[in-house]
């Protein structure tokens, strides 16, 4: 479980992220609101980018807040981000390789690890070929390999689906869905493709303003009144 209480995130004048508190459970996460919201500003204090100005955040009962940010990969940390960080003149290989290069797994399992990551998203046949002469779903599940591979417990996903045509979608939402059963990580989801989020999370934490609107089961809270207002701006939205 993940637990963060009373997290706020201040820039100068801005708060992106105001007393913020949730707890996830193990399994596939939510956590979507409009534009602004403050989702990929969470990501970034989990992974050690931004520090708060207050509150805690706890993993599995470990401290995340105190640890610096290369020793959390070490933890099992894992993201992807908005953009592709995938080394396009590297084969699919060698850049999953180098997320366990720094995440202090053995080198006699090394290779093992990254053919399973890279056979479990499907790449399995184009281990061997350069990123550039992907197509941008293979692209995009190279970023997921790179998120599973080794013994990650806690996986990030800052809307892997970008871009991508609705079968493809639902082709990664399909390999998001089996991430905790496959590594036993707590995986959180950070996408605006609704049907992407009713498919493949079991539960869902809407930000607003840096506010946690409402938690729960994905049913429940996709249809929450306060929630559809966040999202349409049909009605301004308290925070209780």
């Amino acid at each position: 479980m993940i637990r963060i209480e009373s997290l706020t995130v201040r820039f100068g004048g801005v708060v992106p992220i105001d007393d913020m508190s949730v707890s996830m459970g193990v399994g596939v996460n939510g956590l979507i609101g409009p534009n602004g919201a403050g989702k990929t500003t969470f990501f970034n204090v989990l992974s050690g980018f931004v520090k708060p100005a207050a509150g805690s955040v706890t993993a599995f009962n470990d401290d995340l807040l105190s640890m610096v940010h290369f020793r959390r990969v070490r933890w099992g940390l894992r993201r992807t981000f908005q953009t592709e960080q995938a080394v396009a003149e590297l084969s699919v290989f060698e850049n999953v390789l180098t997320v366990l290069e720094h995440s202090g797994a053995p080198a006699s399992s090394r290779r093992t690890d990254v053919i399973e990551a890279v056979e479990f998203v499907g790449l399995g046949p184009m281990l061997n070929r350069p990123v550039f002469s992907l197509g941008a779903a293979e692209r995009r599940l190279v970023e997921v390999a790179r998120a599973v591979v080794g013994r990650p417990r806690l996986v990030l996903l800052d809307e892997p689906a970008a871009g991508l045509p609705d079968e493809e979608t639902a082709a990664l939402g399909e390999v998001i869905k089996q991430i905790p059963d496959r590594t036993g990580a707590l995986t959180i989801l950070v996408d605006h493709d609704m049907e992407l989020v009713g498919a493949t999370c079991e539960n869902v934490a809407v930000l607003d303003f840096g506010h946690v609107i409402a938690s729960g089961p994905t049913l429940e809270v996709l249809d929450d009144p306060h929630v559809m207002a966040a999202y349409l701006g049909t009605e301004e939205v308290g925070v209780d």
